[in-house]
C-alpha cells in the first residue's frame, strides 16, 4: 500500500511525535486544528494544516466527515489517528478503507473484536490465554450477573464491556452492594459509550499492571517488544510508567510475550497494540484488555529498545515486513515516563485550564521529552489536561530514577497549576524506590482524595516571600526580553 501524504487526526503531543517521525521518513504531513488550536505547535510542524471546526470535541477531532474531508482537501492518502479520539473507533477505520485511505493502524475486525471486553475475553480463553474467572456472556439480566457473582466469588468487579479510562467500572466487596453497582455502571456505561453491557470478574486486590506492547505485520510476522509496568495509577488512569517493569523475570517476560503474541494472532492483528495484563504476587498473570493503538507511554519501550515506534507504524501500514525478528530485539537499561497534567492534586487531581505564561522543559543526559505546548498558549478545557511527557533513561532504574527527579525539578511552567510537585513526592515514597508499587499505591500512600496540602510556618512563608520577589525580577526580565513568544520547546530523541 503506497501512500505519500500522511494526516495526524489528533492534536498536542502525539500529533507532534508522529509529525517528526513521518516528516524524517520523507512523506508530507497534514495537520488538523479546530478553533483552540489554531497556534497550536502541532499545526506549525506540518507541511499544511487544515482547520475542520469549533473547539468542541464532537464536531472537529471526534467528526469522521470533517476529518475524511480534511484528507481529501490536502491530498492526504493515509491517516495516522494517534491515541484517544478516533484511534479505536472501527467505523473511523471502514470509512478510511472505502474511501482507499490508508489507515495506519489495525483492521477493522480487529478494532472491533478487541473494542468490546466480553468478545475480547470469550476469544483469549480460545486462545489460551490467561484470563480473570469471571463472567462475560450475553444474557444480561440482574438474575443472572447476582447468579454468577455467586458462583465467581466476592471481591469482584464489575465492568462496562465497552470503552475504558475506569468509566462504567465499580469494585464490590458483597453481595448486597452488587445490585447498586449494577445500576451505577450500567448508566455510566451507557453515557460514556452508548452501551449498558457488563461483564464481571473476580477483583485482583493490589496486583501489578503489566502490558506488553506487540507489532504485527501482514506478512504472518509478530513479535513483543518487552513490557511496561504501569501500577501508578488512580482511578483507573496511569500517572507514572516504567520498563521494563522492577518484578518481571526474564522468564515470566518471555512467558507474557508470548501469551500477548498468541492474542494478536487469534484476531489477525496488525500493527502496533498493547495487550494488558494484571499479575498477582505469585507469578499468575491475566489477560486485561487490548488497546488497538500506540499507547501514550510507548516512549519508554522506544529508550530501551532504541526503536521508533511510529516508524514501524508506517512500515507496516506500507506493506513492508517488521525490521527486526523476535530474536533480534533486546532491551537495554531502564526507562520511566511521568505524565504531567493541568491539575491541582491537592483539590482530588481537579483539572485546571488558563494560560501558559512560561513553559520551559528540562534538558540533559537520558531526558526526553513529548508535548505540543509553548509558552504563551492556552491550556483549553476542551481536552485531556496532559501537556507533557518527560521521560528519563539510565543503565540501572536507580539512575533513570535520579535522572527523573532532576528533570522535573529544572521543569519550569508558570500559569497553571500542574501534578509536578506529586510527581516528585511519588518518586521518592520508599515503595517506589524499593519498586514495589501495585495498583493501590496512590489511594494507600495519600488516601482517595489525594495528596493534603501542608500548612507554611512563618520561617517558610518569609522564604517564600524572598523568593517570589527574586524569581519576578526573572520573569519580567524573561517578559522584556520577549524569550516567552518564541520558546517553543519541543523534543523528541528516537
Amino acid at each position: 500500500m503506497h501512500f505519500s501524504t500522511v494526516l495526524i487526526a489528533n492534536r498536542g503531543e502525539i500529533a507532534c511525535r508522529v509529525i517528526r517521525t513521518a516528516s524524517a521518513l520523507g512523506y508530507e504531513t497534514v495537520a488538523v486544528f479546530s478553533d483552540a488550536d489554531q497556534d497550536a505547535l502541532h499545526v506549525q510542524l506540518a507541511d499544511k494544516a487544515v482547520h475542520i471546526g469549533p473547539s468542541d470535541l464532537s464536531q472537529s477531532y471526534l467528526s469522521i466527515e470533517k476529518i475524511l474531508a480534511a484528507a481529501k482537501q490536502s491530498g492526504a492518502d493515509a491517516i495516522h489517528p494517534g491515541y484517544g479520539f478516533l484511534s479505536e473507533n472501527a467505523g473511523f477505520s471502514l470509512r478510511c478503507q472505502k474511501e482507499g485511505i490508508t489507515f495506519i493502524g489495525p483492521g477493522v475486525e480487529a478494532i472491533e473484536l478487541m473494542g468490546d471486553k466480553a468478545v475480547s475475553k470469550r476469544l483469549m480463553l480460545e486462545a489460551g490465554v490467561p484470563c480473570i474467572p469471571g463472567y462475560q456472556g450475553e444474557e444480561q439480566s440482574d438474575d443472572i450477573l447476582l447468579a454468577r457473582a455467586e458462583e465467581i466469588g466476592f471481591p469482584l468487579m464489575v465492568k462496562a464491556t465497552a470503552g475504558g479510562g475506569g468509566r462504567g467500572m465499580r469494585l464490590v466487596f458483597n453481595h448486597d452492594d452488587l445490585p447498586a453497582a449494577l445500576i451505577a455502571a450500567r448508566s455510566e456505561a451507557l453515557k460514556a459509550f452508548g452501551s449498558d453491557l457488563l461483564i464481571i470478574e473476580r477483583a485482583l486486590i493490589a496486583p501489578r499492571h503489566i502490558e506488553i506492547q506487540i507489532f504485527a505485520d501482514n506478512h504472518g510476522n509478530a513479535v513483543y517488544l518487552g513490557e511496561r509496568d504501569c501500577s501508578m495509577q488512580r482511578r483507573h488512569q496511569k500517572v507514572i510508567e516504567e520498563a521494563p517493569s522492577p518484578v518481571v523475570s526474564d522468564a515470566l517476560r518471555t512467558r507474557m510475550g508470548e501469551a500477548a503474541v498468541n492474542a494478536a494472532k487469534a484476531v489477525n492483528y496488525c500493527g502496533a497494540g498493547t495487550v494488558e495484563f494484571l499479575l498477582d504476587e505469585d507469578e499468575n498473570f491475566y489477560f486485561l484488555e487490548m488497546n488497538t493503538r500506540l499507547q501514550v507511554e510507548h516512549p519508554i519501550t522506544e529508550m530501551i529498545t532504541g526503536l521508533d515506534l511510529v516508524e514501524w507504524q508506517l512500515l507496516v501500514a506500507a506493506n513492508e515486513v517488521l525490521p527486526l525478528t523476535q530474536q533480534q530485539i533486546t532491551l537495554e537499561g531502564h526507562a520511566i515516563e511521568v505524565r504531567l497534567y493541568a491539575e491541582d492534586p491537592y483539590q482530588q487531581f481537579l483539572p485546571c485550564s488558563g494560560d501558559v505564561l512560561l513553559w520551559r522543559a528540562p534538558e540533559g543526559e537520558g531526558i526526553r521529552v513529548d508535548s505540543g505546548l509553548q509558552s504563551g498558549e492556552r491550556v483549553s478545557p476542551f481536552f485531556d489536561p496532559m501537556l507533557a511527557k518527560i521521560i528519563s533513561s539510565g543503565a540501572t532504574r536507580e539512575i533513570a530514577r535520579r535522572r527523573m527527579i532532576k528533570a522535573l525539578r529544572q521543569t519550569v511552567l508558570f500559569g497553571v497549576a500542574t501534578n509536578k510537585h506529586f510527581l516528585l513526592d511519588a518518586l521518592a515514597q520508599d515503595k517506589f524506590v524499593a519498586g514495589e508499587v501495585t495498583t493501590d499505591f496512590i489511594a494507600q500512600t495519600y488516601g482517595e482524595d489525594g495528596p493534603q496540602r501542608l500548612q507554611p510556618n512563618h520561617q517558610q512563608l518569609a522564604l517564600a516571600a524572598a523568593l517570589f520577589c527574586e524569581s519576578s525580577c526573572e520573569f519580567r526580565n524573561i517578559f522584556s526580553n520577549k524569550r516567552f513568544e518564541t520558546s517553543k520547546t519541543n523534543t523528541f530523541c528516537s
